[in-house]
């Protein structure tokens, strides 16, 4: 069986290193899992190439290929883009407006979102408390699946500041999907929503670093950069004694429920993802001296 990782730029993805995990400790020694180069406009025809050899083994096309597709994980700018192109989509993939999942049954494509389920895991293994309010910083794919995660966690308000309002439509359609009153303001009032319990930035790495010295006083942030690891506003944060939760969380236990969805198994050992994972970033951390 195979999967892979879509995205652009897809070169340094730690998916493959976490899902290759999982199978040699589940013992599936002929699944395969790689890293494809795929932009929004390629991926129409990649998936249509797909189509034959969807599913299970012994589905038309395996004998020609020897093998099947099990699924594919999305990563940016795929998450919204693909979901046209799928024959069904689950209720957090709707309501999020975006898959990071496809799994092949039978032929069809199902799109789910594994980012929501990820960040709640993260922060229930940081003992981070259900917030009584929130900030997130960013308003792409996955700001729309912090405030599904914020939703699922009891709260039904967020601030969101981001550096254009006029750019966070979708991510507005989004909360009020969710039931989210959604305040939108500009990333440069963030001293005026720092009163608050949580804040999540899903600014790229190296956007936050400007506003370190201001977020060390919240009480909790999660930042979802995963490399170069801490982030200086993760690090001001965890000085000042606040809790921290990091990208690489939130990474592992969605790929920990990604691998449960495309292998139909229960027994995915997060300790061994988590041990590779861990490995991997400190090889590469050492490879570039950071």
């Amino acid at each position: 069986m195979r999967a892979a990782v879509l995205g652009s730029p897809i070169r340094h993805s730690l998916s493959p290193c976490l899902h290759r995990a999982a199978y040699a400790a589940m013992g599936l020694g002929d699944w395969t899992y790689e890293a494809y180069e795929c932009d929004e406009e390629r991926l129409p025809g990649l998936l249509a190439g797909l189509t034959p050899r969807r599913g299970a083994r012994g589905t038309a096309g395996d004998e020609e290929h020897g093998d099947a597709w099990a699924g594919l994980s999305l990563t940016m700018p795929l998450k919204r883009a693909v979901l046209p192109l799928l024959d069904t989509v689950s209720e957090p993939a709707v309501e999020v407006g975006g898959a990071n999942t496809v799994v092949f049954r039978e032929g069809r494509a199902h799109g789910d979102n594994t980012d929501v389920h990820g960040i709640e895991r993260a922060l229930a293994e940081a003992g981070v408390p259900a917030p009584r309010s929130a900030v997130v910083l960013g308003g792409g794919a996955t700001a729309a699946s912090a405030l599904a995660a914020l939703r699922n966690l009891g709260l039904h308000a967020a601030t969101l500041l981001v550096r254009d309002p006029a750019r966070a439509g979708e991510t507005a359609e989004v909360a009020e999907r969710l039931g989210v009153a959604l305040a939108v303001e500009t990333l440069d009032k963030l001293e005026a929503f720092l009163d608050a319990d949580l804040v999540v930035s899903t600014l790229p790495g190296g956007a936050a670093d400007a506003y370190a010295g201001r977020l060390a006083r919240v009480p909790a942030l999660f930042d979802v950069v995963y490399s170069p690891w801490p982030t200086a506003a993760a690090s001001a944060v965890a000085s000042a004694g606040g809790t921290v939760v990091s990208g690489f969380a939130m990474l592992l236990h969605q790929a920990v429920r990604q691998v449960e969805l495309m292998t139909g198994r229960a027994d995915v050992p997060l300790e061994a993802m988590r041990a590779a994972g861990e490995a991997e970033l400190a090889r590469r951390t050492a490879e570039t001296g950071g």
